[in-house]
């Protein structure tokens, strides 16, 4: 059994700590147990139970209806939920689900299934993209068990892998990306994420990889000159200074643009060079790339 937080269930339902307080007062479907020090925690089984109770909720159940449904009523009302939208939720649902339970089998067959209905690049944006967020694998960790983290990404990375592999579009442009992450960086998900938006849609990438000594970055910018450099960071050491970071990056582009991502802006007191831009979330980056 895993203890979960109240800010955990924030993270993976979606659902404010302070409705779901309300929710505990109100209705009987939440019941948390406490510490020793009086702090809530949630089980596995509690997780389960509100993101189906959310996924009901955000679709148009009322909570005091969904009170008064039995275990298999709700999911029978989840699975007659017909919106698009709503059927990747419930997805999204499933692999959290399955995550927790380390239902690697259930989980892998899940991605599996709707990478064939609805094709890699449609499974990335809308269900892939979405957990990750939700996990905190793209931009900050620790949210979840780090086992349970692991067997998860590593399933996605594969899926990732095999997504940019196969990728081919039909529009060709002449702008080379290249993509990397400093040393100690090696959450890859991110940026493996990036390499597919980007292949997908015509670029040529250099593709350097985790932990790349910017050595390395600078000579292949120096021998290939890209046309954008870009970097996801997470969560690099304590001791990684990021403002050394952004001097080296951006002495070493040479006024090439450079696109960072990530959770460490708030490292930083200084201001970027003008051809350095934090983008705060997967979106933006993409709005960034279409207008490339």
């Amino acid at each position: 059994m895993n203890a979960f937080t109240i800010k955990d269930l924030e993270n993976l339902s979606g659902i404010k700590a302070h409705t779901i307080r309300i929710w505990e007062q109100r209705y009987s479907f939440l019941k948390p147990q406490r510490t020793n020090t009086n702090i809530r925690y949630y089980t596995n089984d509690e997780l389960k139970k509100l993101l189906n109770i959310a996924l009901l909720n955000k679709y148009g159940y009322k909570i005091s209806h969904i009170d008064r449904m039995s275990g298999g009523e709700i999911k029978e009302k989840i699975v007659s939920l017909t919106q698009t939208e709503a059927q990747q939720d419930r997805i999204v649902n499933d692999l959290i689900r399955q995550m927790v339970d380390l239902d690697t089998e259930g989980f892998e067959f899940t991605l599996d299934n709707h990478i064939v209905t609805r094709g890699i690049e449609k499974a990335i944006i809308h269900v892939i993209f979405p957990f990750l967020e939700k996990i905190g694998v793209l931009w900050v960790t620790n949210h979840i068990i780090p086992a349970q983290e692991h067997l998860a990404s590593n399933i996605i990375r594969q899926k990732l892998v095999m997504g940019i592999e196969n990728a081919h579009s039909h529009i060709k442009t002449n702008k080379t990306i290249l993509l990397f992450l400093p040393e100690s960086e090696h959450h890859e998900i991110g940026l493996l994420f990036a390499h597919y938006l980007l292949k997908n849609r015509g670029f040529k990438i250099l593709y350097m990889g985790a932990d790349t000594p910017l050595d390395d970055v600078a000579f292949v910018v120096k021998q290939k000159k890209p046309d954008l450099i870009y970097s996801h960071l997470i969560s690099v050491p304590a001791n990684f200074n990021f403002d050394k970071f952004l001097h080296a990056i951006g002495t070493l582009s040479a006024g090439i643009p450079v696109i960072l991502s990530g959770q460490l802006k708030s490292h930083t007191k200084k201001n970027l060079s003008a051809n350095i831009h934090y983008k705060h979330s997967f979106p933006e980056i993409l709005e960034y790339i279409s207008a490339l």
